[in-house]
C-alpha cells in the first residue's frame, strides 16, 4: 500500500489536473496516519480521500522535512 499526498488547484480553477504528488516513505507512515486520525493504512483505504487542512499540511511538512505547495488543495489517500 502507498500513502500519497496529491495537490490540485482550488475549485473553480480551469485546470483540474493533478499538479503535485508525493508518496510518503514508510518510515513516516505512523506519524502521518496519527496526524490525520487513521490507525492504519487500511483505515485510509476504507476512508478514501481526505482533504488536508492547512495546519495538517504544515505538520506533515515538518514530519517529512519537505515543503508542499500552499497554493494547491492537498489531499491524502492510500492506494492498495
Amino acid at each position: 500500500m502507498v500513502l500519497c499526498i496529491e495537490g490540485f488547484f482550488p475549485d473553480g480553477h480551469e485546470n483540474q489536473l493533478l499538479h503535485f504528488e508525493l508518496d510518503i516513505a514508510p518510515e513516516f507512515h505512523k506519524k502521518v496516519l496519527k496526524l490525520v486520525g487513521w490507525k492504519s493504512l487500511q483505515d485510509g483505504v476504507n476512508y478514501g480521500v481526505l482533504e488536508l487542512t492547512a495546519k495538517q499540511a504544515r505538520e506533515i511538512e515538518d514530519i517529512l522535512g519537505k515543503s508542499m505547495p500552499s497554493e494547491l488543495d492537498l489531499c491524502i489517500s492510500v492506494f492498495a
